[in-house]
């Protein structure tokens, strides 16, 4: 049985590669990259076959390297969360770190100093709108993206995230494609999603506004 890292859907090969999924899903479909099929019809690339197909096309000097050096917090109070999340983030060649609460959040900050986080609202002493807050309200941090992850799916807890300066807000569970999009958009200054603009824009768009 191969391990997770060694066998990638498309999305996933196409930002190993670098590419966007339509350029990647053209070269699938002309023959020029070996897949395998699962039982559900799902295409899936072993990564000596997509790294073969990198070197022949030139490819390989440029994969993979989007996003290597971009680091992501990621702040829960549930430790298999935290597990799960770092070992997809770390697949996906970005530099991870962890913090279990609020307090030691802010400390990780610091000495991490990360690009993004994604950060859990409810917990325990210091909860996330807090972390949140205090982040954007600094100059040393406000550059910092902020996804707020959370299982508490309210119009009251999105309209406080957003005011505490999320940049995006997202609801548990969230499918693994759903949050490296986010993320990716985010880094890449495209975050133009409904849940990724401001509160403000999220009530406006939706006619919403009182």
């Amino acid at each position: 049985m191969h391990k997770i890292k060694d066998v990638f859907s498309i999305p996933e090969a196409a930002k190993y590669c670098a590419v966007d999924r339509v350029t990647f899903w053209r070269w699938v479909k002309s023959g020029q990259v070996k897949t395998s099929a699962t039982p559900g019809g799902h295409h899936r690339i072993m990564k000596e076959d997509l790294e073969s197909f990198m070197v022949e096309s030139g490819l390989s000097k440029f994969a993979n390297k989007k996003f290597a050096n971009k680091k992501i917090l990621i702040v829960d109070d549930d430790p298999n969360i935290l597990k799960v999340f770092s070992l997809a983030l770390s697949s996906n060649n970005y530099q991870t770190a962890v913090a279990l609460n609020g307090f030691v959040a802010g400390i990780s900050v610091m000495q991490f100093q990360p690009d993004l986080i994604i950060l859990d609202l409810i917990m325990p002493e210091i909860d996330g709108f807090e972390v949140c807050k205090r982040l954007k309200g600094d100059t040393k941090t406000s550059h910092i993206k902020i996804i707020v992850l959370t299982g508490y799916d309210t119009k009251e807890n999105k309209k406080q995230a957003f005011e505490a300066g999320a940049d995006m807000f997202l609801a548990k569970p969230v499918e693994k494609e759903d949050l490296l999009d986010s993320i990716e958009s985010l880094l890449t200054q495209e975050g133009d999603k409904d849940y990724g603009k401001s509160y403000e824009q999220y009530l406006d768009d939706r006619g919403t506004r009182r």
